[in-house]
């Protein structure tokens, strides 16, 4: 999650390096000297590649609101499997008959209420071979991101309705089925990210790109989360970004005529846009492009560190526009809490 092996920092030393010989002691770009030149991950590369999906056609705020039913809905799960072993172990029981026939019949109706919400089973795990309800459980809790076997068996419509994941559901669900039928290799896709190479980049992205709804955006995050900086992965965001923060005119390769503004970047042009203007850094173009916006958001919302969680769903484009209203929604939402 940290980042702190030996490659990882010898990553972090080159790339201060580079901003170093670049910039100098250059007030502007204090914000790249101070970047620590690492990216956090997820404890497992399923909870990266889902959450990867997870970023795409919607604002941050439902990626963070289906990122958060996910982790509801594991902490169900492992309630029911608690309690279905419970409710099966052979115990003396330390209640009067009467009482313990009562909480019996309580631990039977949580059981039924989430076992309902299986599918017949495709795959051959440990989590039960059951049928769809949408009746709600009785409680509500925060668990840990759910693994590939506690969602391989959940019927499709149930988990996008759940987690109001949408056409999404269905392809969690196929990497789920393939990680757990051993389609899908893991550990395999960790250990050949050792070497960060581009020969390599290219070989995983291709392997990436057989995996359902695994474009070149999703395989361009999750190769950065594998520590691959060299693409920067694109979107609406980036765009909005190069257009706010207003880079400099930059000469096309092998043409001193034409020349690029980050404020005309488009959908057509975003990518060939940020391998120009952050060209200087490579390898490590994603990290200095990631340490900008940081260090734009920062200017929005003040410190990002201190930033209350309720308040990480404000970080929107339609709050970018003007810093007063970004200010003034962080304030409301955190005078409402």
């Amino acid at each position: 999650m940290l980042r702190l092996s030996e490659s990882e920092e010898n990553k972090v030393r080159e790339f201060r390096s580079i901003v170093e010989a670049l910039h100098g002691e250059e007030e502007a770009t204090e914000y790249l000297r101070s970047f620590s030149g690492r990216v956090f991950r997820s404890p497992t590369l399923f909870e990266d590649m889902v959450k990867c999906i997870l970023l795409c056609n919607c604002q941050f705020s439902r990626t963070l609101s289906m990122a958060k039913a996910l982790c509801e809905l594991q902490f169900e799960i492992q309630h029911q499997i608690s309690s279905s072993k419970a409710a099966e172990d052979d115990f003396i029981p330390k209640t009067p008959a009467g009482k313990e026939s009562k909480r019996k019949l309580r631990v039977s109706k949580v059981s039924m209420r989430l076992e309902s919400k299986f599918t017949e089973s495709k795959v051959d795990n440990s989590v039960s071979d059951l049928q769809l309800s949408q009746e709600p459980l009785d409680f509500v809790g925060m668990g840990s991101f759910p693994s590939p076997e506690e969602l391989a068996n959940l019927d499709e419509s149930f988990l996008a309705k759940r987690c109001n994941l949408g056409y999404r559901a269905s392809r969690i669900l196929k990497l789920a089925q393939g990680v757990v039928q051993g389609n899908i290799q893991l550990t395999q896709l960790e250990e050949d990210c050792k070497e960060t190479s581009l020969s390599s980049y290219d070989k995983l992205s291709q392997r990436l790109r057989q995996i359902d709804g695994f474009g070149p955006f999703t395989c361009a995050n999750v190769l950065m989360c594998m520590g691959f900086y060299h693409v920067i992965p694109a979107d609406s965001e980036t765009i909005r970004h190069l257009k706010q923060v207003n880079h400099p005119l930059i000469p096309l390769a092998n043409s001193e005529q034409v020349q690029v503004h980050s404020k005309s970047c488009t959908v057509q042009t975003v990518g060939r846009d940020v391998e120009l203007i952050y060209a200087k850094y490579a390898p490590f173009q994603f990290l200095a492009y990631w340490a900008e916006m940081w260090h734009f958001y920062g200017q929005r919302f003040g410190k990002l560190s201190e930033l209350p969680v309720s308040d990480y769903k404000l970080i929107t484009a339609s709050n970018m526009k003007n810093k007063k209203i970004a200010t003034r929604k962080r304030s409301k939402t955190s005078a409402e809490e």
